[in-house]
C-alpha cells in the first residue's frame, strides 16, 4: 500500500491519527447505513413483486371484462362511450426521507371527489353492464397503480444509494484507511529511527568528553 506524501514529524503524526480515527468512524457509519439500506431494499422488492402480481391479475380481470363489452356492444357505440371522460384525476407527489434517501408519496387528487358516478363517460341506455363492470375494475386498479410507482422508484432510488454507499464504503476500507495506517508506521519508523540516532549521537559525545576529562 502507497505511502502518503508527508512530512515524518510528530505534528504529522498526531494529524494522521485525527484523520484514521475519523475514517475508521466514518467507516463505521458508512456501512451500518449500507446494511439497513440492504434491509429495507429487500423488503421493498418483496413488496413490489406482491403488488405487481396483484395488478397484473386485477389488470386482466379488468381486460376480461372490455372483451365481454366488446363482444356484446359494437366498436362505434363502445369508443363512443370511453371518447370524452368527465373526470379529471391529478397526481400529487411528495417526498419522504428514507436514510438520505428521497423516495416519492404519491397520491390521486379527483376533481369531482365523491361522485362516484363520474368514473362513467356515458348514459346507460346503450352500453352494457358488462362495459360498467370493467371501468369499475379499471377504476379500483389505479391507487394499486400509483402505489406500484411509487415502490417501483423508491427500489431505483434505494439501490441507486446502495451503490454509492458501497462505493465509499470500499474507498474508505480498501484505499483511504489502509494507506493511514501505513503511513503512521512509516513515520513512527522514521521518528524510532531518529531517536535512535541521536541517542547514538549522545552516547558518543558523552564517551568523547569522558576521555578528554
Amino acid at each position: 500500500m502507497a505511502v502518503l506524501n508527508v512530512n515524518p514529524t510528530r505534528m504529522e503524526l498526531t494529524r494522521l491519527k485525527a484523520r484514521l480515527k475519523t475514517a475508521t468512524r466514518g467507516h463505521k457509519l458508512l456501512k451500518d447505513k449500507q446494511d439497513e439500506l440492504m434491509r429495507r431494499f429487500i423488503e421493498l422488492i418483496k413488496q413490489n413483486k406482491k403488488l405487481r402480481t396483484q395488478v397484473e391479475q386485477d389488470l386482466k380481470d379488468a381486460f376480461d371484462e372490455f372483451l365481454l363489452a366488446s363482444a356484446v356492444m359494437s366498436p362505434e357505440i363502445l369508443q363512443e362511450a370511453v371518447a370524452f371522460p368527465k373526470e379529471t384525476i391529478s397526481v400529487d407527489i411528495k417526498k419522504r426521507n428514507v436514510m438520505s434517501v428521497h423516495v416519492p408519496v404519491m397520491n390521486f387528487i379527483r376533481k369531482l371527489e365523491g361522485d362516484e358516478g363520474s368514473i362513467y363517460p356515458y348514459g346507460f341506455s346503450q352500453t352494457s353492464g358488462e362495459l360498467d363492470d370493467a371501468i369499475s375494475k379499471l377504476y379500483a386498479i389505479m391507487p394499486e397503480l400509483l402505489q406500484l410507482a411509487e415502490v417501483e422508484k423508491a427500489c431505483q432510488l434505494m439501490a441507486d444509494e446502495i451503490e454509492k454507499t458501497r462505493r465509499r464504503v470500499n474507498a474508505l476500507e480498501y484505499r483511504t484507511i489502509p494507506e493511514l495506517e501505513e503511513t503512521i508506521r512509516f513515520i513512527r519508523m522514521k521518528l524510532d529511527e531518529n531517536e535512535r540516532s541521536t541517542i547514538t549521537r549522545i552516547m558518543k559525545v558523552k564517551d568523547i568528553i569522558n576521555k578528554e576529562a
